[in-house]
């Protein structure tokens, strides 16, 4: 697919998602390093991530058979929440299989909305076979990450950031299979090409910088975060190519640096995100991103969670 396809596939979903969704806002404030930032606040969207942004465009994208059929999907948490919320808009059935690390508090909120939950596999890779089996039985499947109608969902973020804050020159944005910074570096980059976008990976599960380092996708033989919004052992095409042409680099943080960061989220801003949600601010706290002198900076805060707090 070209960027321009891409963008003009965002454009679309803006419109399809723009009476269903929550326009998250852009809050300023300042590190205690002295960095100042621009935060798109995703962690107050409806499902509580932008996981619902690329799940529910796909969902409207479907023909009424395919919604009789059911939907499947494999996640870490949000995005089954994401596909639950848009299942439960539409009144289409949900199946969801979540690996075994996903927090209880997730499982136990998916619970309440997906029609089923089903906790099976180590890691999210194996939950994800699961789920494609289900699909060989007639469910739809609907991909975190690589499809087109997710990446366009989710780069309607990347419109509103621009919107609101246009002078932007750097984005960080975390990186777990790569279907929101695909999204989101297509849109900022169709509408201001010099800006900087940055990822953000667990160390422990750096799938893209090892992939781009590769030249090629690599599969990781293990996965060793907590941040399981961060943690597929291997990306798709669609979303490699797309980072390789837009992303400018892809930092790595650890598991304490993300716990640290959503502790200080909470401390002196108010919000309560998970470890992923966190990543960007992470980096920026730890310095393993050094921000350009007079840069304007800009993050995604991804999701919202408990499990920067609950676990050591």
């Amino acid at each position: 697919m070209t960027a321009d396809f891409m963008f003009a596939e965002i454009k679309t979903a803006q419109k399809r998602l723009a009476p269903k969704i929550r326009r998250t806002p852009q809050m300023e404030f300042e590190l205690d390093n002295g960095v100042k930032v621009s935060a798109k606040l995703e962690n107050l969207q409806i499902s509580g991530s932008f996981k619902l942004r690329g799940a529910l465009n796909t969902v409207l994208d479907l023909s009424q058979e395919e919604l009789g059929c059911g939907l499947v999907t494999a996640s870490g948490g949000n995005h089954g929440m994401g596909v639950a919320t848009a299942g439960a808009m539409t009144g289409t059935d949900t199946t969801i299989f979540l690996p075994e690390s996903t927090p209880q508090s997730k499982v136990d909120k998916l619970r309440k909305i997906a029609t089923e939950v089903v906790v099976k596999g180590a890691v999210w890779d194996d939950a994800n076979a699961f789920a494609l089996a289900a699909a060989q039985e007639g469910k739809r499947y609907v991909h975190p990450f690589a499809d087109t109608s997710v990446i366009a969902g989710q780069g309607t973020i990347g419109l509103e950031i621009l919107e609101d804050a246009p002078d932007l020159d750097v984005l960080l944005v975390a990186i777990g299979g790569g279907g929101l910074i695909s999204g989101v570096a297509t849109a900022v980059k169709a509408l201001k090409p010099d800006i900087k976008v940055i990822g953000v990976e667990a160390e422990g599960a750096p799938t893209l910088r090892k992939s781009i380092d590769a030249g090629a996708l690599i599969t990781l033989d293990r996965i060793e975060t907590l941040a399981v919004s961060l943690a597929p052992r291997r990306s798709e095409e669609a979303n490699f190519q797309i980072i390789s042409n837009l992303v400018d680099d892809i930092l790595l943080v650890s598991d304490a640096e993300m716990k640290s960061a959503a502790q200080w989220l909470w401390q002196n801003v108010g919000l309560g995100v998970e470890l992923s949600a966190a990543a960007a601010i992470a980096a920026l706290k730890s310095g393993r991103f050094n921000p350009p002198p007079a840069a304007k900076i800009g993050v995604i805060i991804c999701g919202a969670g408990p499990d920067g707090f609950d676990r050591s």
